[in-house]
């Protein structure tokens, strides 16, 4: 009987201490984001583990009252000295390392699984354990959140995709790090230069000839200017010639000039910029100095290649193609 009822004490040493690595290595917010994607582990965990502190108190006192009753009891047993050896052995190894060790490991599952035995624990140790738990939510406050810098995500996403045991894959990781540094990317760093962008003076008359030599170059986009290159005074949308009067100049047509041409500026971050994109339903962006000088372009596909990191390649691509 002795025996029974010293592995009993032990049993539950181990388990609070256990269960107390078990839940608190279980953070707060992944849990919260779990439940809230319908995970039935943290469903059935995260309101137990978010009353931390009740939590908290309710293991302790449980781990401290068994503890405190097997060295009592193993004392009445031998002697003394024995007795004190034989509680620091047994609670140390079988009370606090080793379901330590396998609790941490398995949290998910040891949370599930304990978490009708921590609701009774919870309801009958309350008038003791609230109180004291109560003291502590107004003098320490809430956990802290854990938060994540953009490098850590990135280092997260690296780390799942080289993990088996996560779907995630190379193409995800490699879409995932160019949306978290877009934004830290300027319009100067992205852009094509005006040196290669093909430009058309806004005089230049519409004819076979001249719809030719744009079918030729095959851009649906192209800066017009007036008089000199660096005064962009629209876009002519190649698209459009083919429904356009002939001997017209690019300015008199009727739908493949525009006028209200998007513009930015070279120190832009390219989130600012595709927003504007995207609210004014602009697919290219006019790259202008300080000073209203042409420096270039920036199209809504370079910003999606940013965010992908790769390339789109399409039937006007080639290795010496300027952009427009």
């Amino acid at each position: 009987m002795e025996y029974l009822l010293s592995l009993f004490l032990i049993a539950c040493s181990a388990m609070f201490s256990g269960l107390t690595l078990g839940y608190f290595s279980l953070n707060l917010n992944t849990l919260e984001r779990r439940a809230k994607h319908g995970n039935p582990d943290a469903l059935i965990i995260y309101p137990i583990r978010k009353r931390g502190n009740l939590l908290l108190t309710t293991l302790l006192l449980g781990n401290v009252m068994v503890n405190t009753a097997l060295s009592v009891y193993l004392g009445s047993l031998v002697s003394g000295v024995v007795a004190g050896v034989m509680a620091t052995s047994l609670i140390f190894l079988f009370g606090e390392i080793i379901p330590q060790a396998a609790f941490s490991r398995h949290a998910l599952w040891v949370g599930k699984t304990f978490a009708p035995v921590m609701r009774v624990l919870l309801f009958v140790m309350f008038p003791i354990t609230f109180p004291i738990a109560y003291m502590l939510d107004k003098l320490l406050g809430e956990e802290m959140p854990s938060l994540y810098s953009k490098n850590d995500l990135m280092q997260i996403v690296s780390e799942l995709e080289e993990s088996e045991h996560s779907d995630v894959d190379a193409d995800e990781e490699r879409i995932i790090h160019g949306a978290l540094q877009f934004s830290h990317t300027s319009v100067r760093e992205i852009m094509t230069p005006k040196e290669r962008v093909f430009t058309y003076e806004k005089n230049q008359r519409i004819n076979q000839e001249f719809i030719d030599t744009v079918s030729e170059t095959d851009f649906s986009r192209y800066p017009v200017y007036s008089g000199n290159e660096d005064n962009i005074v629209g876009i002519l949308f190649s698209k459009d010639l083919m429904h356009e009067e002939e001997d017209i100049a690019i300015w008199q047509t009727a739908e493949a000039f525009d006028e209200n041409f998007l513009k930015a500026r070279p120190d832009e971050k390219l989130d600012v910029v595709l927003g504007r994109m995207l609210k004014q339903k602009k697919h290219m962006a006019i790259v202008l100095s300080k000073n209203k000088m042409f420096l270039g372009v920036v199209t809504l596909e370079d910003i999606i290649e940013e965010i992908i990191q790769f390339e789109i390649e399409d039937e006007g691509d080639d290795d010496d193609s300027n952009e427009a």
